[in-house]
């Protein structure tokens, strides 16, 4: 029997009126985001649910948001009896990981990520930092691009999603001076993202350290389900680590291809993505074909899944 994996999305998946099927049909579902309200003292039903595009895209805003409503597409599935070997997300999504795996609680995941995000947006001040997606460049490539282009500030490989797409980001015009020299050496696209801040780049050292003083107040407890960490691309080996890898995951690359390869090779042949969006699913297709790829996010997702998985 082949292993489960679920795995979680990261900032960028959002949407207006992401996860509101799920909430309407699974009591369960909407006590997740109710909770998230009270945690907040914000109206997250309003927020997610019928909010704005311009308002979900404010970090502090759009990380709370996409937690809350990715652990509410989980809860019918953990109803169904489903269970997954391992659980992993990427960058944001590896909190929804944890939630899962029931190292922290949601409440406290949360609180957490809602100034995780005002911490990252406060490191850069807006319009100093960029990322742009690589596509078509192998690994080694990159680096050396980045290499060349650091005469002209910061500039990092800081997302490692999958074979031929490696986002950068730093200093904007460092960022567009490395994206210029990928081009020039065969690089397909050069894809700038819509992101106010140089995410898990070095720029964002000062958010690690604001983060690492409020996880001081969050009580880890014992993983149910193992939890790959994005910085390592390896199974968190302990919970007295759990700190030290969110800490650094902040201004470290995201290993995501590592992690999908190092599932694959403890035996998992089946990714099911719990959240809004089908970012994780490419990725994974793109690592290995021969994966069945799931995702819950609606009614008819959740369907299909629980039909594949309950064969």
């Amino acid at each position: 029997m082949g292993k489960i994996a679920f795995v979680f999305p990261g900032q960028g998946a959002q949407y207006i009126g992401m996860a509101k099927q799920l909430c309407d049909q699974y009591p369960k579902a909407l006590e997740i985001v109710k909770m998230a309200s009270e945690v907040l003292g914000i109206d997250m039903e309003q927020m997610i649910f019928r909010g704005t595009d311009e308002e979900l895209r404010v970090t502090e805003n759009t990380q709370p948001a996409i937690l809350t409503a990715s652990a509410a597409c989980l809860q019918p599935v953990i109803e169904s009896g489903i269970e997954a070997d391992f659980t992993a997300g990427l960058s944001l999504g590896e909190y929804t990981a944890h939630v899962y795996s029931g190292t922290f609680s949601f409440s406290d995941a949360v609180k957490l990520v809602r100034k995780r995000g005002k911490f990252m947006q406060e490191a850069v001040p807006q319009g100093l930092g960029s990322m742009i997606a690589i596509l078509g460049m192998e690994r080694e490539e990159i680096l050396n691009v980045c290499a060349m282009a650091k005469s002209y500030g910061i500039v990092e490989p800081v997302n490692f999603n999958c074979p031929g797409q490696i986002v950068i980001a730093g200093e904007v015009k460092a960022v567009e001076k490395a994206a210029d020299i990928a081009l020039e050496k065969g690089a397909k696209r050069a894809v700038p993202l819509s992101v106010s801040a140089p995410f898990h780049s070095s720029m964002m050292a000062p958010a690690g350290e604001k983060l690492k003083a409020e996880l001081e107040y969050v009580n880890i407890k014992k993983m149910r389900i193992p939890v790959f960490a994005n910085v390592t691309g390896e199974i968190v080996p302990s919970e007295n680590q759990v700190k030290d890898t969110l800490v650094h995951q902040v201004y470290s690359s995201v290993l995501w291809e590592d992690i999908v390869k190092n599932m694959i090779r403890k035996g998992v042949d089946k990714f099911i993505e719990i959240g809004p969006g089908k970012v994780l699913s490419g990725f994974i297709k793109k690592i290995d074909r021969k994966m069945t790829v799931l995702n819950v996010e609606d009614i008819n997702s959740l369907d299909s899944a629980l039909r594949v998985l309950k064969g």
